[in-house]
């Protein structure tokens, strides 16, 4: 097994006993982005002195502008049943609480995308519970099927991420042949003993099986996977070297790590009180782990979902987090009943603000907001990916791609002021497109699309 508790463990001990001048020393390292070992990263843990924690911010955002540059990518989840048979102790849709639970016909899974595309969405995370009968990956599919079929006048879904639990190497060769983008599995915890405190008596509970899923899904096709830990279930620092650990892993086998890696937060839930989570995560070592995390992994997209507040939404942006959700809803059938008030969510929400105004404001911060799915639908995943990333060529399409879906979303969703703004962004960024060819590339694409025309990328 790859994640070896007592290895970990030691490391962890050790670093304890690390001085400011050995802190330093792996600080003046990441600045030369060659990449930190397993001690370096434990070492950086234990960073507490203000000044080099706000050298380490600053390394990390340094490191964010270089190879993300402005743009900042948004996605919405869409929740389409929450019938699960496990029973994990920190989520609403457990087992154990009774409420209505339901799951959406085709007719209802389309009805929620045209009201996402109506929001100018391009790209979703599908989320389920887990019930092999209720919501079997047949289900699975055919509301992909449905997704991608689903077209408003000027919008549609051109991307799906997908969220479902641990299943074989003949479910995933199904999931990459209905054509999902990045495959997305939580850990929830590493640490072996608490994932089984976590999940008691259900399909959920081998640790095991669920740690290896993303081998199984890679050995399918899949090139793009995304993981994640709910941070709040063990000790933070056992989880942020298990992920990188795990990310290794992945580099060894297939030649290429996590495409994203998420970092929610432990958040109130139907039938749970945070009061029995002694591992719970303050703002400020939340901030240190996003930061660790973009330090150690450089080219790995991190996400931040709506669970946190718009204002640590916005400082994280400038440490490391890459893509954010908006206008999210976590409960099925929600962005339809919204209003109702009815329906259970699978966590509280922190950031209740509409995709414009989050739009809004990512453009009075300087970023360049991007509904971009190029990438994807380009070829350019897995290892390829990477390869691009890690030369810098990725550049020549991200930043610009980006500017075209923000002038595509504003002339289809925003009111004057909204399309002035955007195009203020675009014009004011243009010049720093280092390759004139893809610069009059995208003076022509932004023309093309003021004439009707859509979906231009390179």
């Amino acid at each position: 097994m790859f994640i070896k508790h007592d290895y970990i463990e030691s490391i962890l001990e050790k670093a304890k006993s690390a001085s400011k001048e050995d802190i330093q020393r792996v600080l003046d390292k990441a600045k030369e982005r060659k990449g930190l070992s397993h001690e370096d990263i434990a070492i950086l843990l234990q960073i507490e002195d203000e000044n080099q924690l706000m050298e380490m911010y600053k390394i990390a955002g340094d490191i964010k502008q270089s190879i993300y540059g402005k743009r900042v990518v948004l996605f919405a989840p869409l929740y389409v049943s929450d019938y699960c048979v496990n029973n994990c102790v920190y989520c609403g849709y457990k087992r154990c609480n009774k409420f209505n639970r339901r799951k959406l016909t085709q007719a209802e899974v389309a009805e929620e995308v045209r009201i996402l595309e109506k929001m100018g969405h391009k790209r979703l995370a599908l989320e389920l519970g887990e019930d092999p009968v209720n919501a079997p990956i047949e289900y699975v599919l055919e509301c992909l099927d449905t997704i991608y079929k689903t077209q408003n006048s000027n919008g549609e879904i051109r991307r799906v991420n997908v969220n479902i639990a641990a299943t074989t190497v003949e479910n995933y060769k199904k999931l990459k042949d209905a054509n999902i983008g990045t495959y997305i599995l939580f850990q929830e915890t590493y640490h072996k003993p608490s994932y089984e405190a976590m999940h008691p008596n259900s399909l959920k509970s081998d640790y095991m099986y669920h740690l290896t899923a993303f081998d199984r899904a890679m050995e399918s096709g899949i090139e793009d996977v995304g993981a994640g830990v709910l941070f709040g279930l063990a000790d933070y620092k056992f989880e942020v070297l298990s992920l990188m650990i795990h990310n290794e892993h992945l580099e060894e086998k297939f030649n290429v790590g996590f495409h994203t890696i998420s970092v929610p937060r432990l958040k109130k839930a139907e039938g749970m009180t945070l009061e029995n989570f002694p591992n719970l995560v303050d703002d400020e070592t939340f901030k240190k782990i996003v930061t660790i995390i973009r330090i150690a992994v450089p080219f790995t997209g991190i996400i931040l979902s709506t669970r946190e507040s718009a204002n640590m939404r916005k400082e994280l942006l400038k440490y490391g987090v890459s893509q954010v959700s908006a206008g999210s809803i976590t409960g099925v059938g929600g962005y339809k009943e919204q209003e109702e008030g009815n329906n259970v969510d699978q966590f509280t929400v922190s950031d209740n603000r509409s995709p414009i105004e989050v739009l809004n404001e990512l453009l009075d911060d300087g970023y360049i907001p991007s509904y971009c799915t190029a990438c994807y639908r380009k070829g350019r995943t897995g290892e390829r990916f990477m390869t691009l990333a890690k030369s810098g060529q990725i550049q020549n399409v991200c930043e610009p791609n980006a500017m075209t879906t923000l002038m595509e979303y504003a002339l289809d969703y925003g009111d004057d002021k909204f399309i002035e703004k955007a195009e203020k962004t675009i014009i004011d960024n243009l010049k720093y497109i280092k390759r004139e060819d893809i610069r009059e590339l995208v003076k022509e694409n932004i023309k093309k699309l003021k004439e009707g025309k859509r979906d231009l990328y390179i």
